[in-house]
């Protein structure tokens, strides 16, 4: 992972006060206790885990701002379930945040999945959801696995192209451990980096892997201003492009959202689909039994030689959980200048500007 250069250029802030400013944030843009809450947790979990480049965290907030108001984003939508059976069930997010569309859905994916061993659940109608990781976390907390996949702004080639048709189509898988594990959480977009990350480097004025993206023309570089216009490079080659179509047929097509060229086109509409499925493994066996047969697989997994022994083999999520773990003792890492834009828009918005620097 890439480390600001500068550390004079970002400001840690503690968690809590992170949590406590962007749900004022939120409500003093409209939304309600209750969603300001939901998505506030699902932000603050972003600025744990993730690379402030990466632009999951307090920086979402400036978008936020701007949709909420143009109407992009409704406070307090009136969600609804279009349809519903035994282990399906669809729900209309009616434009409002996609953390608490997703949250609903994955809760009713949860219920049905304990009835019936497995469930899914489509969203249709919302917004950007954040972390796909998150919502599938939150399965595995609850005993299940957990995959959930959305689609997004057309910023990828169909494979052989270098006019963007597909999104980057974030994945999320959890797995539950038993014995006080963590449980394994896979977050992964399906390109091999996003255009948050170009720019961070772009301000940063480092140079990019060549694998990234490429020009509009089709050529491959390493300087992210010269493919800020052009095609984000799926993971795996082809096989990250077909992942990527097959999740727009799972999430716009399936649900009655957009879909391809169509998501993210128009601010004030960006009919994002999600979708959300549940698997009890006591559907296929008893719990102690899957524990335990994972428990080997692990096992095996990280007894793997490491070819650096500095850095050895490790499990999706361990590296989430260790920087959260650290930046709970030490602070968030926000960009200066984004604290600053910050402070700028919470006086804007009328509400108390509460991060607070670690001393």
């Amino acid at each position: 992972m890439y480390e600001l250069r500068d550390k004079l250029a970002i400001v840690r802030v503690t968690e809590p006060s992170v949590r406590t400013f962007v749900e004022q944030m939120l409500g003093g843009l409209g939304a309600t206790e209750r969603e300001a809450r939901i998505n506030a947790d699902g932000i603050v979990t972003a600025c744990l885990w993730w690379h402030p480049g990466q632009g999951q965290g307090l920086r979402k907030l400036f978008r936020y701002a701007r949709r909420m108001r143009n109407g992009g984003i409704v406070p307090n939508a009136p969600m609804r379930w279009v349809t519903e059976r035994t282990s399906t069930a669809l729900l209309d997010a009616a434009k409002g945040l996609g953390y608490v569309s997703s949250q609903m859905a994955m809760d009713k994916a949860i219920e049905k999945a304990r009835q019936t061993g497995i469930a899914m659940v489509g969203v249709q109608h919302s917004n950007h959801f954040g972390i796909a990781g998150y919502h599938a976390k939150q399965a595995a907390d609850a005993g299940l696995l957990g995959v959930v996949m959305t689609n997004a702004g057309a910023e990828m080639a169909p494979w052989g192209s270098a006019r963007p048709v597909l999104g980057t189509n974030p994945w999320g898988m959890s797995v539950p451990r038993s014995g006080g594990h963590a449980p394994i959480v896979l977050d992964m977009a399906l390109s091999m980096s996003g255009k948050g990350m170009m720019r961070w480097l772009q301000r940063e004025g480092l140079a990019m892997p060549d694998s990234w993206a490429l020009t509009p023309e089709g050529r491959s570089t390493t300087h992210p201003n010269e493919a800020m216009d052009g095609p984000l490079l799926p993971i795996g080659a082809y096989k990250g492009y077909g992942l990527s179509l097959i999740t727009d047929v799972l999430t716009g097509v399936l649900t009655g959202s957009l879909f391809g060229v169509d998501v993210f086109r128009d601010d004030t509409n960006f009919d994002v689909a999600h979708t959300m499925i549940a698997i009890d493994p006591e559907a296929f066996m008893d719990r102690a039994t899957f524990g335990e047969r994972l428990e080997r697989l692990l096992e095996d997994v990280l007894a793997a030689p490491p070819i650096d022994p500095a850095r050895p083999v490790q499990l999706p999520g361990e590296a989430e959980q260790r920087l959260a773990h650290e930046r709970r003792l030490h602070g968030i890492p926000v960009e200066r200048a984004n604290f600053e834009e910050l402070q700028a828009l919470a006086s804007e918005i009328g509400v108390p500007f509460s991060l607070e620097p670690v001393d």
